[in-house]
């Protein structure tokens, strides 16, 4: 039957609210760990008793006074904002004044501090209303220690409805990861009872945490970059109160150094915070469209520093969604820094992470057979065994366009009819040729995508209705020639003139969309691996491929270059070393 509306009791209330702001052990961490860098803390140290559902959260941060201790966990009480005006003003973490009053509607609740200037500090102990119970003086570091027992005691069925404890220790990782990236300068020390579980040491940036983080990531897998965000609606840059603003930073991976199996680590952050802004996220996703091998994603981490009255906080409890103003001048940006940062620089040239890779590969190419060593004046001889094929078909020399694009890149050697030596200013490069002109060829393609007629046609049997579609979907002119035969009138154009033309559009029409059909086209037309080529095509090849918006890897995600630093040639050989009276060390 419906029953008549009434209010609720206030325990009820406070139960509620509790609920929402305190939903995990992971939920107590995040709003404990943030309120401990919002007092400036260097050093954070957590400790997790998972079986006892308690945790303990120490900081070195500014601490609190004995008066802001007895009021620290009553209902909506907070130093960081004090009128409705400054929730469009927010510079905090934490700032709703909900969380120490939530943990006291849900645990045993217990704090110690001590300010930095004080001689001693106090420990309080609160009851379920968020009211002092006991109060005493206490020998303890400035800053302060927070003490959670029995979470949910008296709210077993919460308890009960939570994920598996293993889950809930991966959402504490994941909270005090996100933390750790946002801010760097601090060092983490985390403990599972009481034996050492991580710890995530400072840095000055967080292309220096995210190694720490992710064990097969070295930081010359990443560049991190500048943004040109902050500024306000008016153009007017940022709060002239703020002497030297945080910068907003792009940390980006490499797509041929590191990528991952899920966009798990595809993250936003903005002013310090993990946020989750599916538009930027999709936006990152999409400007490494084929750039990484199919099903892998990149690893990136953006962190947005932006003025207070660009964001909107109040969309959810946690903090985790928020709304943001100039989300399109923002994805605009990200592309353009993106793009930028998958060019070949200076950074390029870090290879802490592949010198062992291109050891291999020299060492099998010692060992399989001959060099082609030549001069730019001179025609290059094939010395050793005969060139291999990469595929049954004829391998044939492609007729290069010249380049008119100086290159610090000089062609010296072509290694195995497969890979370019290349001398380059800090070092040497390796260029594997087939999948260099393959990337030249596909973005050739993405911008000049043109079919032209054949004749005569090609004419394919059995063609299902999807390839014929997908064939059509591409551009081409296709008609019904005869009882399951179907003659296609138009190709594009590097196919129209090929001895394997039919085979070609016969692959194309097995693809899903255009894209498909680029990256198709492109790998067929491309130079095979074991066709030999002189110095100067070497050369203009290099040319071209550096040209290329996104070079380092081709349409399929393979890693197309390996460089190997002069400074790591001159450790290799010892040159630093001193030995006697030796010259040309």
């Amino acid at each position: 039957m419906t029953q008549s509306i009434q209010p609720l009791s206030e325990a009820v209330v406070n139960l509620i609210a509790a609920g929402e702001v305190i939903d995990s052990l992971g939920a107590v961490v995040r709003e404990l760990a943030e309120n401990a860098l919002d007092a400036g803390a260097t050093h954070v140290s957590i400790a997790v008793w998972p079986e006892r559902w308690s945790l303990r959260v120490a900081d070195n941060g500014s601490g609190m006074s004995h008066t802001d201790l007895r009021r620290a966990a009553a209902p909506h009480s907070t130093s960081k904002i004090h009128a409705s005006e400054d929730l469009w003003n927010i510079r905090s973490l934490g700032f709703r004044g909900e969380a120490l009053h939530s943990l006291a509607q849900l645990a045993d609740l217990e704090i110690g501090s001590r300010l930095a200037g004080s001689t001693e500090g106090w420990w309080v102990r609160y009851d379920c209303q968020g009211n002092p119970v006991l109060e005493t003086t206490v020998a303890i570091a400035p800053g302060t220690v927070v003490t959670v027992s029995h979470l949910f005691g008296n709210w077993l069925p919460r308890r009960e409805g939570l994920p598996p404890m293993t889950q809930q220790l991966r959402a504490i990782q994941q909270v005090v990861y996100h933390l750790a990236l946002g801010h760097p300068q601090v060092t983490w020390v985390v403990q599972q009872g009481d034996r050492p579980w991580f710890s995530l040491w400072a840095s000055q940036t967080a292309r220096q945490i995210l190694p720490q983080i992710l064990r097969d990531v070295q930081p010359g897998d990443l560049v991190e970059v500048e943004l040109g965000v902050g500024l306000r609606a008016d153009g007017s840059g940022e709060d002239a109160s703020t002497p030297h603003p945080p910068r907003s930073t792009f940390l980006i991976g490499l797509p041929d150094r590191c990528h991952r199996r899920r966009p798990d680590w595809v993250k936003v952050a903005v002013n310090g915070r993990v946020v989750q802004l599916p538009e930027l996220e999709q936006t990152i996703l999409g400007a490494f469209r084929r750039t990484l091998p199919r099903d892998r994603h990149p690893v990136c981490f953006l962190h947005l520093h932006l003025p207070p009255e660009q964001i909107d906080w109040n969309r959810h409890p946690a903090k985790a969604e928020i709304y943001l103003k100039e989300l399109d001048r923002l994805q605009a940006q990200v592309q353009e820094v993106i793009a930028h940062a998958l060019s070949l620089h200076a950074h390029s040239l870090s290879d802490a992470a592949h010198s062992q890779r291109l050891g291999q590969v020299l060492r099998a190419a010692e060992s399989g057979g001959g060099y082609r060593l030549g001069r730019l004046d001179e025609p290059n001889q094939p010395i050793g065994e005969e060139s291999r094929e990469e595929s049954s078909e004829e391998a044939s020399v492609p007729a290069f366009p010249p380049s008119s694009a100086p290159t610090p890149l000089r062609a010296i050697a072509q290694v195995h009819n497969m890979y370019i030596l290349a001398e380059h200013p800090a070092g040497i490069w390796l260029i594997e040729q087939h999948i260099a002109h393959e990337r030249v060829l596909y973005e050739e393609l993405c911008d000049r995508w043109t079919v032209v007629p054949l004749d005569p046609p090609a004419l394919l049997p059995n063609l299902a209705t999807a390839q014929v579609e997908q064939l059509v979907r591409i551009g081409l002119t296709v008609e019904p020639f005869g009882e399951a035969l179907w003659a296609i009138r138009t190709a594009p154009a590097p196919l129209a003139q090929r001895e394997d033309c039919t085979e070609a559009l016969l692959e194309l029409s097995l693809g899903g969309d255009l894209e498909t059909a680029l990256v198709a086209t492109a790998c067929r037309t491309a130079i095979r691996n074991g066709t030999p080529l002189t110095l100067p095509e070497l050369q203009t090849l290099l040319d071209r491929w550096q040209q290329t918006r996104n070079p380092r890897t081709c349409p399929h995600g393979r890693p197309i270059c390996l460089s190997l630093q002069e400074s790591s040639l001159s450790r290799f050989f010892r040159r630093h070393w001193v030995i006697g009276k030796s010259h040309g060390i």
